[in-house]
Parts: C-alpha cells; structure tokens; sequence
C-alpha cells in the first residue's frame, strides 16, 4: 500500500518540498517546509540495525566483498589496525550487498520517502557511517555541505535523505548538525576546507560558510531517522569518545528526476575528481558521471522511468 500520491490539484503556496499523502500530520509538512528536516524517532527496529552492524563487521573483516562497494579506511590507522572496524570510517555504495540494502526497502522507510519523492522511487547513493575516534593527524570531521553537490540530477524537491542512527548520537561522538532553513538557498560552491592535513577524500565542504546561521545539533536515539532535503547545508562534529559511531544512509530520489550537464556548473571539478577516481579503481580509459550513477540506482519501489 502505498502513503503518497501526488495530488491533482498541486498547492505550490503551501507546500513545496512535500507532497500529499496520508502519513504525514499538516505541523509534520510544515515543519519539513520550514526547516528542510523531518526527525522520527524508533524508526528502525533494534532487531535490523544489529543486522547492518554485523554485516558490516563482516565486510570490515573482509569475509563479504561487495561489487562497487567502496570501503573507505584512515590511512593513518590501516597499518595498526589493518582493514579493521578501527580503520574503516565508511562503506559507500553498498547497492550490490543484500543485507546492507535491506536498509533501502525497508517498508517503515519507504512509506516516508515517498511523501517526498512520489511511488517510483530509486535508492541513489548509500552509506555505512562508522564515525572513528578522533585522533590528532586525523580529524573525522565533516565540514558543513550540500549533498546536492555530489548530485547530477534534479529536481532537487524530489530527492530525500534518510539517515538512521545505529547507536545514540550527540556532540559526544559526533552527530549530525544541521541549519535550519538552508534547503531554500541555492546551491553553493564547494571545496576542500583548508585544515592542513585534515581533509578526507571527497570530504567537500562550503567554500564560503556563514559562521552566523543557527545550527541545531540533532541527538538521536539508536532507531531514530531523520529525512532531509539535499540543500539543508549540514554536517558532524568530531568523535571525542573512544567508541565508534555509527549510521546508516540512503539518498532516494523519484524516478522521474532527470540528469543534467555539470559542465561550467560549481559541480564540474568534482565530476573530474570522482570520474579520475572510478577509472584508477576499474582501470578504464572512459567512463562519464551518468554511468556512475547508473551503476549505483537501485529501483526500490515502482517504476524505473529516468534515472
């Protein structure tokens, strides 16, 4: 059964980033429409996120290999730790292991997602935080950013992230903060933030931040998710316990979206990076963003029509 259908009479002055659907209360929706987040609390069952948490051990370990998963370790750590979960930060583009995208289908999810992003909806880019320790050469900091940044297609209102917390998160370990309203700005451009040694690959962050915008430091629960628009500038404080953060990530996005040309966009230098790095990973001469992202798209619910 599905919870959202888009309506036939749209109501642009009320509601822009929702559409109408039987799950969400009218504060739910204008909450969303304001702030560009929605948290839920004890989404995800206990009895799945101990699922994900051992498949991911299981891929640290190295006894799963996922096709095109791609596990991103700290390098200062790998030659003490070796491929271990004490090295192991993320598990990106788990699209190809079963159990992790058990994450993506997950019916309580989806009922959400498509309130968002209509009933044809594809799994785009998924995650497997595993926020380290902080250490003193390496910071597991995530500089303030718009994912719409790393995105090829549009529109942005059909695009969603849902993000699960796998234990409790605070501004002990880490969690996610956000500024409110951020979603209605364009997007920005991005870069690496120039902290001298401290840059992960790929880790873009806003070139030109406004140190004054409200932040809300987001605590979750272990089960509690929170979906937002790919515009909300965001990102996490450092893990200043000794213990290992945990969260798992989808971005959705309808079907229906479509690609678009990055080129002499702000977006253009991070298509060469990520372009340069799939042909070193796969040894191949040409490869073009849009078969990236091809390979990453998963149909988790209805049609596949454009992406």
């Amino acid at each position: 059964p599905t919870s959202a259908h888009v309506s036939a009479v749209p109501q642009p002055e009320r509601f822009r980033y929702t559409l109408d659907n039987d799950l969400l209360t009218t504060e739910q929706r204008q909450f969303y429409e304001d702030n560009g987040y929605l948290l839920i609390k004890k989404l995800v069952s206990d009895e799945d996120i101990e699922r994900f948490r051992k498949e991911f051990m299981r891929i640290c370990k190295k006894e799963v290999k996922p096709p095109g998963a791609m596990i991103m370790k700290d390098e200062s750590l790998r030659s003490q730790y070796g491929q271990s979960e004490k090295a192991v930060n993320k598990v990106q583009d788990f699209q190809e292991d079963e159990e992790l995208f058990r994450y993506c289908t997950l019916p309580e999810i989806l009922k959400y997602v498509e309130c968002f992003t209509g009933p044809n909806i594809m799994a785009m880019h998924t995650m497997l935080i595993n926020k380290l320790p902080d250490s003193d050469n390496q910071t597991f900091l995530h500089p303030m950013h718009q994912d719409l940044h790393y995105f090829p297609f549009r529109p942005a209102s059909r695009i969603v992230c849902s993000w699960t917390a796998m234990e409790r998160a605070d501004q002990d370990n880490g969690c996610l903060i956000v500024q409110p309203g951020t979603h209605k700005t364009p997007l920005q451009p991005h870069g690496y933030p120039k902290w001298e040694g401290k840059t992960n690959k790929l880790f873009h962050g806003l070139l030109d931040e406004d140190e004054k915008t409200p932040r809300v430091h987001l605590v979750m629960e272990k089960g509690d998710t929170v979906f937002f628009h790919p515009l909300l500038i965001h990102g996490s404080g450092i893990n200043k316990t000794s213990g290992f953060r945990k969260s798992i990530s989808c971005h959705f996005a309808s079907s229906e979206c479509y690609y678009i040309d990055v080129k002499n966009t702000t977006q253009e230098h991070l298509e060469k990076e990520l372009v340069e790095m799939v042909r070193e990973k796969y040894n191949m001469t040409y490869v073009a963003l849009r078969d990236i992202w091809n390979f990453r798209a998963r149909l988790v619910q209805g049609e596949r029509i454009n992406l």
